[in-house]
């Protein structure tokens, strides 16, 4: 069952309790991975195996995420800014012990590519901070495979 998540802000990032960052080069431009991020959301299931529904809502200042294994979010963007940031809040979830959460995409311009760094903030239980703790390693396997995968999607377009 769905529970509303408290309501936080873009700086939540800084100042989660909990703050997961991960980073990768990508050679696609920053142009064309801000696309992919925030203008093809539904596009995101075809790249990140975690995520298997996605799609806007609220007229596009939302989006509805469901992950693999059952997770769902309804969240709100709070920061779209092309092409530099692009940055959401769960506001409702089934994760268990999941109190608050944003995630933000950072892009930078990386030689002729681009630098994709990726903060995963979030507040919850004692267990759920120490369960996400330990699936550190696991959720930067997943970031890598689905920044590789965005880029290997989006090399037509930026060749």
């Amino acid at each position: 069952m769905a529970r509303r998540l408290r309501p936080v802000g873009p700086d939540f990032v800084e100042t989660a309790p909990l703050r997961l960052v991960f980073a990768r080069e990508v050679s696609a431009p920053p142009e064309a991975v801000f696309s992919a991020l925030a203008e093809d959301v539904s596009g995101w299931s075809e790249w990140f195996s975690a995520v298997t529904f996605a799609r806007p809502s609220a007229d596009g200042g939302g989006r509805e995420v469901r992950l693999r294994g059952g997770t769902r979010f309804e969240e709100t963007i709070l920061v779209s800014k092309a092409p530099e940031a692009y940055t959401y809040r769960a506001d409702t979830s089934n994760a268990p012990g999941l109190h608050a959460l944003v995630e933000e995409w950072r892009l930078t311009p990386a030689g002729s590519g681009t630098r994709v760094r990726w903060t995963f903030a979030a507040d919850g239980t004692a267990v759920f901070r120490a369960a996400l703790t330990l699936g550190r390693s696991g959720l930067g396997r997943a970031f890598r495979g689905a920044v590789t995968a965005l880029d290997d999607r989006l090399a037509p377009a930026s060749a």
